[in-house]
């Protein structure tokens, strides 16, 4: 018979439903160490201790679907993804098991985050309600949410409502400190090429050949 749960159950929410309007085309799918950016995120997911995976898709769903492995995640589609990320925490709060006592948001975009990353702010958390990484440069993803705030992240708009969450209740806000600078996301091709750069990876791939993107 297996014992039961004792630690707390927690969550991981990939954000991976961008419509790419910044790049041109699905960055999603931009190929990143033999895989996907948005794979590659998903395998780092898979090596934390997440009771549950939950991933928001909403531009390029469909080849998202096709290319990327989803294996062991539960996928949830916003239709409204281009009036920002807070729809997807707003729609993926839907399929959060009933369980869940801590929700950590990553971006499916910032493949530098990794799962040491993500296991100090776990630890780092202690009771807080809310927690954030603080690298050398400033805060950063992932985000750390407990379920007492869950009604409030499901009431969030726009790109930045997540930040505006963590303002309104600094003074509930742990900050865990992450060495070096915060993980650069992508939102354009400069982006990408420095993201390829800083892996050590050939900052060209990818970049200019359309046919590149199924990676």
């Amino acid at each position: 018979m297996q014992a039961p749960r004792t630690d707390p159950f927690v969550a991981g929410l990939v954000l991976g439903a961008g419509g790419s309007t910044r790049f041109g085309r699905a960055k999603q799918l931009l190929p990143y160490r033999g895989d996907t950016l948005l794979g590659h995120v998903l395998g780092v997911a898979r090596t934390c201790r997440f009771g549950q995976i939950v991933v928001a898709l909403g531009g390029a769903a469909d080849e998202v679907r096709a290319s990327v492995d989803l294996t062991g995640t539960d996928v949830v589609v916003n239709d409204a993804y281009d009036t920002g990320c807070s729809s997807s925490i707003a729609a993926a709060l839907t399929a959060v098991d009933r369980r869940c006592a801590i929700l950590v948001l990553m971006l499916g975009d910032q493949p530098g985050v990794s799962a040491d990353t993500v296991a100090a702010l776990c630890g780092g958390r202690g009771d807080a309600p809310l927690a954030v990484c603080r690298y050398e440069d400033g805060r950063g993803h992932p985000i750390a949410f407990a379920r007492s705030v869950f009604h409030e992240l499901s009431d969030l708009h726009g790109d930045k409502g997540v930040w505006r969450l963590l303002d309104q209740r600094a003074g509930e806000v742990t900050e865990v400190p992450i060495a070096g600078p915060i993980p650069r996301d992508v939102d354009t091709p400069e982006d990408y090429r420095a993201v390829l750069v800083e892996a050590g990876l050939d900052e060209s791939a990818g970049v200019g050949d359309p046919a590149a993107v199924a990676g």
